[in-house]
């Protein structure tokens, strides 16, 4: 039985950082909402209360049930969690009169506790509440304080449990993986064993206790997650898995046949389908992005439900969902507002009447390419950046023809390859060419032109939720610029995209 933390979830922002500062020490862990605790079972070693958007003294404030968890499992209270273990339980909490928002230094520190083991003093901290500790009860002791704030951390006495008025999962805490380890391993006791290699190792045992000799279908996309899935499920069933791999017509240049041929080369049984001329069929005159969306979502669907039909006796659809899609799903706030419909297999399951498998599901991103690595698939393959579902779609910002795709095609080609030659593909978390619906004059040679304009992006993220806009070199910028007007037919004027996320978003439909 696996070693596991479990982080009780109250709405934070930072919530799911928690859980990546615990993957990156090989301890599991998992994200619950508050009132929704799981069995507490002997492979949790330990509770984290998250923070909140919420005040504790709020009358709707949420309260978990720890009745079967404080005072007997290793518990630790982040931010609203220690202010609630403080309040509910004897204490005080009220306004604060004192700026608590950003950085913070401990000027205190019991060295003595485990909690704060090996940190040093005046370790910078970053604090983001409204509300403070004016008081704790009786029984707490004060473990740390900055300048202004008495009740930086606190331990219960005669208790493994914990608050601190901080959040150490962020970056600008210059020590707090060194407290989660000091909480995680040391006092939980959890072992360090949750590797990619032990990952592949138990997930292919699952999946062939679970699968057996049953057959199995799986969309691919080129894209890391599916690519993952579908070697994962390779090792464990082998040619009961039939990947289907589908070209829209809205891929990158000469993409379709590469990514084809690279899946093959893995010992894949893939089967590529054509389907250019009927999505494009189906997009013709469309301009509005939602609707855009959902024409390439039904239309996937309508094909891949179409080849699967061939094969006989499936009984499984395999998605290459991941850990944060899961958490999102039962999070304390719900699904989040829809900015834009994402392009996924959402309605195949209903319609194809399927079992669901989902290997990936406990996996972060960045957990993901390193269990790739374990499974030996390529880096080329494992670096991509990502690409959204609907392909070059929702980058023309208007009706999609054919000579619209070739040209974007075209330019996406020379900027992504660009950005290789150049060594600079590595440095950026997403890149691509939009065509916008927009005509400039230009003069090439002494002929007066009037072509599309494109925009460059090229942004830097961790997970997609926000992201900035990279300082690529002008020399850089201006070689792709040239090499665009002069050689793809239609376009007379190149400018980069310099905004963030938010308020932008990263596509721009």
């Amino acid at each position: 039985m696996t070693d596991k933390i479990l982080i009780l979830d109250f709405g934070s922002q930072y919530t799911q950082l928690i859980a990546r500062r615990i993957r990156e020490l090989n301890v599991y862990c998992e994200i619950h909402p508050y009132n929704k605790i799981p069995e507490i079972d002997n492979s949790i070693k330990g509770v984290i209360l998250s923070g909140s958007p919420f005040s504790v003294r709020d009358e709707q404030a949420p309260i978990p049930d720890l009745s079967n968890i404080k005072g007997i499992q290793p518990l630790l209270g982040v931010c609203y969690g220690a202010q609630h273990l403080a309040h509910n339980y004897g204490g005080e909490v009220l306004p604060s009169n004192k700026r608590e928002y950003g950085r913070a230094n401990l000027a205190y520190i019991n060295k003595e506790n485990e909690l704060l083991k090996g940190v040093s003093d005046n370790t910078q901290v970053w604090m983001s509440h409204g509300d403070t500790i004016a008081r704790i009860p009786n029984n707490y002791e004060v473990i740390a304080s900055t300048h202004d704030i008495e009740y930086g951390a606190y331990k219960i006495k005669n208790e493994i449990t914990y608050g601190i008025q901080f959040h150490p999962e962020v970056y600008h805490s210059t020590e707090g993986k060194q407290m989660i380890k000091n909480f995680v391993v040391d006092i939980c006791g959890c072992k360090q064993d949750w590797t990619p290699d032990s990952f592949v190792e138990t997930t292919i045992a699952d999946l062939k206790e679970k699968l057996g000799n049953d057959k199995v279908v799986l969309g691919l996309s080129g894209g890391v997650d599916s690519t993952v899935a579908g070697v994962l499920l390779n090792k464990a069933i082998g040619n009961n898995l039939t990947c289907i791999f589908v070209d829209n017509g809205l891929l990158r240049k000469s993409e379709f046949e590469s990514v084809l041929e690279s899946y093959k080369g893995m010992g894949l049984n893939v089967i590529g389908v054509d389907a250019k001329a009927q999505f494009l069929k189906k997009l013709a005159g469309i301009t509005d992005p939602e609707t855009k969306r959902k024409i390439i979502g039904g239309e996937f669907i309508e094909v891949f439900d179409a080849e699967a039909h061939k094969i006989q006796d499936v009984k499984w659809l395999a998605q290459g969902t991941i850990y944060p899609d899961v958490i999102e799903s039962v999070s304390v706030k719900g699904p989040s507002a829809t900015i834009k419909s994402h392009h996924n297999v959402g309605g195949l399951p209903e319609k194809m009447k399927l079992k669901i498998v989902e290997p990936l599901n406990l996996l972060f991103k960045d957990e993901v390419r390193r269990v790739g690595k374990s499974l030996g698939i390529k880096d080329d393959l494992l670096g991509r950046h990502p690409f959204p579902g609907p392909g070059l779609g929702i980058r023309i910002l208007s009706d999609i023809t054919a000579e619209k795709v070739r040209i974007l095609q075209e330019a996406d080609a020379i900027f992504i390859n660009g950005l290789k030659e150049d060594g600079l593909y590595d440095d950026v978390w997403q890149a691509g060419v939009m065509l916008l619906p927009v005509q400039s004059v230009g003069v090439m040679g002494d002929e007066r032109t009037y072509e599309n304009v494109v925009a460059l992006r090229a942004v830097q993220s961790t997970d997609g939720m926000t992201a900035d806009w990279v300082h690529l070199p002008y020399e850089f910028l201006a070689k792709v610029s040239n090499k665009i007007i002069n050689n793809v037919r239609g376009i007379n004027r190149v400018v980069y995209d310099i905004s963030s996320k938010p308020p932008a978003t990263i596509e721009w439909e």
